[in-house]
């Protein structure tokens, strides 16, 4: 069973940077879409950024301009790079892929299981 393994996460300073990356655990055939969620406590998962195959990026509203969506697509990974951290940035960040895992398999979508951002002074 393939898995999404984020790495990356951890305490920030108002104003600082940290890079999440989110990989398979094992060799797949492809990767479609490929996105970051965020989950802070007592409030709903909201989409945070989300990059296709062919690079295209999206953000959402509160993020753009601060985080950096990107991919390596030979190695079927999707980082994101945050920067000018927020209090409200705050949350567990999770992974989410629309993965192909062999050559003749159709797509599903996987999800990693988080990884804790805490941005506090």
């Amino acid at each position: 069973q393939v898995q999404l393994v984020e790495s990356g996460g951890g305490l920030a300073q108002p104003g600082g940077s940290l890079r999440l990356s989110c990989a398979p655990s094992r060799s797949i055939f492809s990767a479609k879409t490929m996105a970051w969620y965020r989950q802070a406590p007592g409030k709903q998962r909201e989409s945070v950024a989300a990059i296709s195959s062919g690079g295209t990026a999206t953000y959402a509203d509160s993020v753009k301009g601060r985080f950096t969506i990107s991919r390596d697509n030979a190695k079927n990974t999707v980082y994101l790079q945050t920067n000018l951290l927020k209090p409200e940035d705050t949350a567990v960040y999770y992974c989410q892929g629309k993965l192909t895992t062999t050559r003749w398999g159709s797509d599903a979508d996987y999800w990693g299981q988080g990884t804790q951002v805490t941005v506090s002074s």
